[in-house]
């Protein structure tokens, strides 16, 4: 009943907008006067609110991005009923002058409804493109270029429409499920959490490593802490830092022991940290995100092929960079010569599980090279040559560490990158939420205990 209601007001608004376009002509037509007094007001509040039923979304940025996703089906809609009533009217097949006949009249009437769907046309793309954040950079630079070709610029609208009205879909189920569990805190576990980023990041107030991720699980009942660590260091003096960064948190907080959650180097950090160092008191659990703990056998390859001196320039060059991002004494090469094979078999030696420590590990891999976002989509080929299967950049046979291994794919071209296990993209994509799987992580370990 809800739908054929929505469906019967979206075709009464088309309505309105196809009688406030073609006032002049339906005026002549029959003998009413009354037909723009009558749209006006009408226009102004479908402009304003077209649709009713989305003032039920969860928060406003859903309401306007399916209002603008509302206003485009109605531009499409009036505007294609308005193109057909003109060209019969032009051709004098209507109780009216034709073109020939009356030009004034149909050349007022052309332009008052390029003005009214003009109007329609940018409320709604203004909508989508200052609420939507799937759309991402892509397809509003595709938008801008296309708008002006005929048949594409439709196309390319209807790609749009999709992409938006599933964030909005989407995003609003999550938004529900995440209210109906919020009493339970299914994330409140005994320790709070540490997320701990990779090599070459910075956890950062104003771009977060994790993206939406952190927020999820907060709205679940977690503590969040961040390893506010280095960005290019050896594994050993990344460790070091971690380990006081532990050490501070327990000690702030009195929460005894914390739960951490790393991703890639991140994760062989942080286990030296609890092997070697004096962190382990201080961890309840360790869950490593795409970490190569037997390292990346491309990157044996690349550094043996490189000669020093470019590898002694490239590194000073990012060096310098990442000490105006923050770090204080960064090493690209360490970091670097760390993530190889060779290295991760030598560390694996002597690091060791610590008993009493929870260890689980998790993977993925891309299915097609495309479906990373670069660089991913240019290594992916490079590491598939020398590690096999992988997600972008760290093979399958890298991953498995600890008591549970879950190793994750989705069908189709796409797969799940490296970038797509921290939401580095904040994208949407089918099949695999990213958000609820860590929800569903940190759940899991509140039901051990932990």
């Amino acid at each position: 009943m809800k739908k054929l209601l929505n469906f019967l007001l979206h075709i009464f608004c088309a309505g309105v907008l196809f009688l406030a376009s073609n006032s002049i002509t339906l005026a002549k037509l029959t003998e009413h006067k009354g037909y723009l007094l009558l749209c006006v007001p009408l226009l102004i509040v479908i402009n304003i609110i077209p649709s009713v039923s989305n003032r039920k979304l969860k928060t406003l940025r859903l309401q306007n991005c399916a209002d603008g996703c509302e206003l485009l089906r109605l531009f499409l809609l009036s505007t294609a009923a308005s193109i057909v009533y003109s060209l019969v009217g032009w051709m004098g097949k209507l109780p009216l002058p034709n073109l020939l006949e009356a030009p004034v009249l149909w050349i007022v009437n052309t332009l008052l409804i390029f003005l009214v769907e003009l109007v329609v046309f940018w409320n709604g793309m203004l909508r989508i493109y200052l609420t939507s954040e799937q759309l991402g950079i892509r397809f509003r630079v595709l938008g801008a270029l296309c708008g002006m070709i005929p048949i594409v610029h439709l196309v390319v609208l209807g790609m749009m429409l999709r992409i938006v009205e599933r964030e909005v879909r989407t995003e609003n189920q999550k938004l529900i499920l995440d209210d109906k569990r919020r009493a339970e805190r299914i994330c409140g576990t005994k320790y709070p959490i540490l997320m701990v980023h990779g090599v070459f990041f910075r956890d950062s107030n104003y771009f977060n490593y994790w993206g939406r991720i952190p927020d999820a699980l907060s709205r679940n009942g977690a503590g969040i802490f961040y390893g506010n660590h280095q960005s290019a260091a050896s594994v050993e003096d990344s460790a070091q830092e971690l380990a006081e960064r532990i050490k501070e948190i327990v000690r702030t907080t009195g929460c005894e022991k914390v739960n951490i959650i790393a991703h890639s180097k991140g994760g062989l950090d942080c286990r030296y940290a609890v092997s070697q160092l004096d962190a382990a008191p201080y961890v309840a659990s360790l869950t490593t995100i795409n970490t190569p703990h037997r390292g990346c056998e491309f990157a044996d390859y690349l550094l043996g092929k490189i000669p020093r001196k470019q590898q002694a320039a490239v590194a000073k060059a990012y060096n310098a960079a990442l000490r105006k991002f923050g770090d204080a004494n960064p090493d690209f090469l360490k970091a670097v010569y760390d993530l190889t094979a060779a290295a991760c078999r030598k560390r694996n030696e002597t690091v060791e599980d610590v008993e009493g420590i929870y260890y689980q590990s998790v993977g993925s891999k891309l299915n097609v090279a495309s479906g990373g976002r670069f660089p991913l989509n240019f290594s992916y080929k490079l590491v598939h040559y020398f590690d096999g299967k992988n997600d972008g950049l760290v093979g399958e046979q890298s991953f498995p560490w600890g008591e549970r291994y879950q190793f994750l794919t989705v069908k189709g071209k796409r797969g799940i990158s490296h970038g797509d296990m921290i939401d580095l993209n904040r994208e949407n994509f089918e099949e695999f939420d990213v958000r609820e799987f860590y929800v569903q992580l940190v759940s899991d370990l509140k039901c051990r205990g932990l």
